[in-house]
């Protein structure tokens, strides 16, 4: 998850990546229970590991924050030129 203003308070994820692939991972399930909800030409901008281009909001921080498939969870905080 990217949030490009972090405030440092709490993530408001502006872009949200599923890179894993795998027929039974991440987007597969996504599909799988959305299906009729989601489009596919929108989400496959979401499929990989690099985010799309983005503005650098009023704080000058973006957080990214990664989780994976058994919920460990990490967070950093980065500044922005």
């Amino acid at each position: 998850m990217l949030d490009p203003d972090s405030g440092e308070r709490s993530l408001l994820p502006r872009q949200v990546f599923f890179p894993m692939a795998g027929t039974r991972d991440g987007r597969a399930k996504l599909g799988g229970v959305r299906g009729a909800e989601i489009d596919a030409t929108r989400m496959a901008a979401y499929w990989g590991t690099e985010s799309l281009p983005f503005e650098p909001g009023k704080h000058g921080r973006a957080a990214v924050k990664i989780a994976d498939d058994r919920g460990v969870e990490s967070l950093k905080i980065v500044e922005l030129e």
